[in-house]
């Protein structure tokens, strides 16, 4: 999995480099400049977030296929500039969303309303992914994501495929 750059400070217990590249905003915006991002977008905390190309290319530098976690207007990015990119959209429950932000109490109660909005407005587009997954038990949906991963490597190596496999699960 590509780790993310951000602008947003380190919260306790993460570390540089194991959750996020953070990154100071003259940083992330010289990188920006020099073209080091696949995508990047400012979110609703006017935090900057970004996939840095040097992350696609360490991974791919392993023979692995590169997982990316992204937010809506990122991945639609994605979508649009890499051949043969597999976006899937992971849904959940607005109201726990909003639990869970309220909990983990990180946000400010603005911050909070306002990815709340942003969640209403970005389900609206899930028709826009080749996949959509509804994160209502994270066991299934862990099933579910990674037989979605498996199918779509897959069919990157051989081309073709299988009639009827895994139609219960796209959207």
């Amino acid at each position: 999995m590509a780790i993310s750059a951000t602008t947003r400070p380190l919260r306790t217990g993460e570390e540089n480099g194991r959750e996020y590249w953070f990154l100071s905003d003259a940083e992330f915006s010289l990188r920006v400049a020099r073209g080091e991002f696949l995508e990047w977008v400012e979110y609703v905390s006017r935090r900057r977030y970004g996939t840095l190309r040097s992350e696609i290319d360490r991974i791919a530098a392993t023979g692995r296929a590169c997982v990316l976690e992204l937010e809506l207007e990122g991945a639609l990015h994605v979508q649009e500039e890499v051949a043969g990119a597999c976006t899937i959209f992971i849904s959940a429950d607005v109201d726990e969303l909003e639990r869970r932000l309220r909990e983990r109490a990180t946000e400010s109660t603005g911050e909070i309303e306002d990815r709340i909005t942003l969640a209403r407005l970005q389900l609206e587009q899930a028709h826009r992914f080749r996949y959509m997954v509804r994160n209502d038990d994270v066991t299934r949906a862990g099933e579910v994501l990674a037989a979605i991963v498996e199918r779509e490597l897959t069919l990157s190596c051989v081309g073709s495929p299988v009639p009827g496999e895994l139609q219960a699960d796209r959207s």
